[in-house]
């Protein structure tokens, strides 16, 4: 298991105080010490940038920092002071953010976290202190990484909500959802008309059709289930599509349902000559979210970081 962030400033300090280490350097270590298992040193952040482990260990080194117990010496490099020498001196003191707290210096950093992070300026409330780096429940998680559960959280309710009005839709409007998410994920190219809904007696089957490139050589056919949760669609139904492409002398469909698929239905799709993409209601609305599809861009937020090359100069 993957300590948390304040768990790691002792290990961290006892890496300083052998001298002055690089930042990379201490990772690698402490990650041998700890035996992480080789999934627990490569899991990533959502950003994919940088791994769990690593980031955790960065932003204990960044703490202490702040609280004056390590020091930063050039790019990269970091060295133990006199009070990180000392907090490792006491044995018996948990070194977390309860104890850094007891610094002017790292008390000031958490003050102007807040004034970044509080009301407007003019608002007559006054700027609470933390407990924990941007509400983290209980000191355990990093700033970015409580931010990004907090992303998750509010895109995972907006999925839910979006999902549940397309099952309330007509089943006209979802196939037009269908075909709109298509194009917008970038099928058909700028051609008008690239994607049409069909949704008319007479379609064999098929709800949408799709033009893969700009000139409609190649086409992908769509089908439409606009299903209620737990109604989910049988390998019956995969058949069914796969006879109606071949009717169309097609070799590309895709599936789409408001539900979910069944395992045989999910292994029939796979066993068949035609390649057959299933999306289910979860990867419908995640879809919707990544492509603005019945959704819009409310606030954007920008994460950064020290640009070292700028300071390097």
């Amino acid at each position: 298991m993957i300590p948390d962030y304040q768990s790691l400033m002792r290990p961290v300090l006892i890496c300083a105080a052998a001298g002055e280490t690089r930042i990379g350097d201490t990772v690698d270590k402490l990650a041998d010490q700890l035996a992480l298992a080789p999934e627990e040193r490569a899991e990533l952040l959502p950003s994919g940038k940088q791994t769990r482990f690593a980031n955790r260990v960065n932003w204990a080194k960044a703490y202490l920092a702040k609280a004056g117990l390590v020091e930063n010496t050039r790019r990269g490099y970091f060295r133990i002071t006199p009070r990180g020498q000392a907090a490792l001196a006491d044995v018996t003191a948990t070194i977390n953010n309860a104890y850094l707290d007891q610094f002017k210096e790292f008390q000031d950093f958490k003050a102007k976290v807040n004034e970044a992070d509080g009301p407007a300026s003019g608002s007559a409330a006054a700027p609470q202190p933390v407990s924990a780096p941007f509400g983290a429940p209980v000191d355990t998680e990093t700033p970015d990484e409580a931010l990004r559960e907090a992303h998750a959280a509010i895109t995972g309710a907006l999925a839910a909500d979006l999902l549940d009005r397309v099952r309330k839709a007509t089943p006209a409007f979802f196939e037009k959802l269908i075909v709109e998410l298509l194009l917008a994920m970038g099928y058909g190219g700028t051609s008008e008309g690239a994607g049409r809904a069909l949704g008319q007696s007479g379609d064999d089957g098929v709800d949408g059709v799709i033009d893969q490139d700009p000139l409609g050589v190649d086409q992908i056919f769509v089908q439409a289930k606009r299903y209620a949760e737990g109604n989910n669609i049988g390998a019956g139904a995969i058949r069914d599509f796969y006879g109606a492409l071949s009717l169309k002398k097609a070799h590309k469909g895709i599936f789409v349902t408001t539900s979910a698929f069944s395992q045989p239905a999910v292994d029939t799709a796979r066993g068949l000559g035609s390649r057959i993409v299933l999306i289910d209601g979860l990867q419908l609305s995640r879809l919707m979210i990544r492509y603005n599809v019945g959704c819009r861009d409310e606030d954007v937020l920008h994460l950064k970081k020290v640009d070292e090359d700028f300071f390097e100069g």
